[in-house]
């Protein structure tokens, strides 16, 4: 697999598994009671949601003509895990059952499916081909048997089965640019016949996170989020239902594109930081570290029997020895340049010599208010953060003096009196207050 396939895989799997399980990864947290929230296809039949029963991805290929194209398509498939207690000869559905100190809970789990074509872009101009997607249904039975030998009751887990269809074609731009626009449908095509069926019902034969990795071989994608020029019309041309295509891979590589039902930008990836599977990307690995820690015991316990994923998650966090914990806190990392100037910051306080935060000043009240100065807070009314009713009147001392990209400067401050401060100011973790949110202090008193 290619360098760029390879950071597009680990972005997918992200996508992939996003939301899977949210904290507390409990089966009884009432936000884990109703799942599978982004990329969901389901059954052309359904109409009880508004969820949509096909995708749309549409691109911008450039220098294609003799190009292959290599479509994936990703997706979750729901396998029900239900309980059932050994019971007079048979077995009663139960929502748990614990034999020889483990426990067994009634979920959804999914499974990962994967459908890969290869396709020549010439034979996809003015044509559309289509790839089908059957997946048959399956049932199993694992027996749960108490430490002496005797039947409790057993595990069934089961696939419903699943039908889809990739339809895949292309067309040339109109215009002196030669480019070519690469059309990829992805539909559910599972028959469905119950009207009074719920969601749940209707999951187990969706596609569950689905998304499409596109890769070119022999010709280039072109940027949909930030196109050149030349290239704009046809970039806003392009519809995209339901998806959301980004370049993927090494910055400045156009070879992959990641269509995801999630907004990203171009070349997203994994923070280095970031020890694995927390199903949240929407939230601070060490937040979620630090969470999952505190569990009880029979939080974890629960956890535990929820999901397999969930159980190597805690084991996760609770083996991660104490410098991965410490990278958890974060790093400072630039934003990314374009493509024309990857590797460079788009800014480099060291290389910008017109800003240092460090011996910048503002006046404030006639008076310069520079690191080491000492003010008085009084946050104005445009805040909206109930905590800065607690900090009118403080004192505090500026850290350093920061100019934003507007132009605007704020004040980085610790309080005064705050047994934390010094370990704020080694962190860099500070307050921020515009130079009209302070007054200014001389000898304890404020300045006139």
């Amino acid at each position: 697999m290619s360098v760029p396939m390879e950071i597009a895989r680990r972005v997918a799997d992200a996508v992939l598994y996003e939301g899977y399980l949210l904290y507390p990864y409990r089966a009884s947290a009432a936000k884990n009671r109703v799942r599978w929230q982004f990329g969901v296809l389901v059954p052309p039949g359904f109409s009880a949601t508004a969820e949509p029963s096909s995708s749309v991805t549409e691109c911008l290929l450039e220098r294609a003509d003799d190009a292959v194209v290599r479509l994936r398509l990703r997706f979750l498939h729901v396998r029900t895990r239900s309980v059932e207690r050994a019971e007079d000869g048979g077995h009663r559905p139960v929502e748990e059952l614990t034999s020889g100190g483990r426990t067994y809970l009634t979920f959804e789990e999914a499974t990962e499916r994967e459908v890969e074509a290869v396709l020549p872009v010439a034979a996809l101009l003015g044509a559309e081909r289509t790839v089908e997607v059957r997946l048959p249904g399956d049932r199993s039975a694992e027996l749960i048997l108490a430490p002496s030998g005797e039947r409790e009751g057993r595990v069934v887990s089961e696939h419903l089965p699943l039908q889809a269809v990739l339809r895949a074609g292309a067309e040339r731009v109109p215009g002196p640019y030669g480019l070519i626009r690469l059309r990829v449908r992805v539909e559910n095509t599972s028959g469905w016949t119950g009207p009074d069926a719920t969601r749940e019902q209707a999951l187990r034969r969706s596609l569950i996170s689905a998304h499409l990795l596109v890769g070119v071989t022999g010709g280039a994608f072109v940027s949909l989020l930030d196109p050149p020029e030349w290239a704009r019309p046809a970039a806003e041309d392009c519809r995209n239902e339901h998806t959301w295509p980004v370049l993927v891979g090494e910055p400045g590589h156009r070879d992959v594109v990641l269509s995801s039902p999630i907004i990203l930008y171009d070349y997203p990836d994994i923070a280095p930081e970031s020890p694995g599977e927390l199903f949240d990307s929407t939230e601070i690995d060490e937040m979620l570290h630090l969470r999952t820690i505190t569990l009880t015991e029979e939080e974890t316990r629960q956890a535990r029997a929820t999901d397999p994923r969930a159980a190597r998650l805690i084991d996760m966090v609770g083996d991660m020895p104490p410098e991965m914990v410490e990278r958890l806190h974060g790093v400072i990392r630039y934003l990314g340049a374009p493509a024309r100037e990857a590797g460079t910051p788009w800014w480099d306080p060291g290389a910008d010599q017109g800003v240092s935060p460090d011996t910048d000043s503002v006046v404030v009240s006639g008076v310069e208010v520079a690191r080491g100065s000492r003010v008085r807070l009084v946050p104005g009314r445009r805040r909206a953060d109930a905590h800065d009713m607690f900090l009118a009147g403080r004192t505090a001392r500026v850290e350093a003096v920061l100019l934003d990209l507007d132009g605007a400067r704020h004040l980085a401050v610790t309080l005064e009196g705050d047994p934390g401060a010094d370990l704020h100011r080694s962190h860099g973790r500070f307050l921020y207050f515009a130079p009209d949110e302070v007054e200014p202090l001389e000898n304890g008193e404020a300045i006139a």
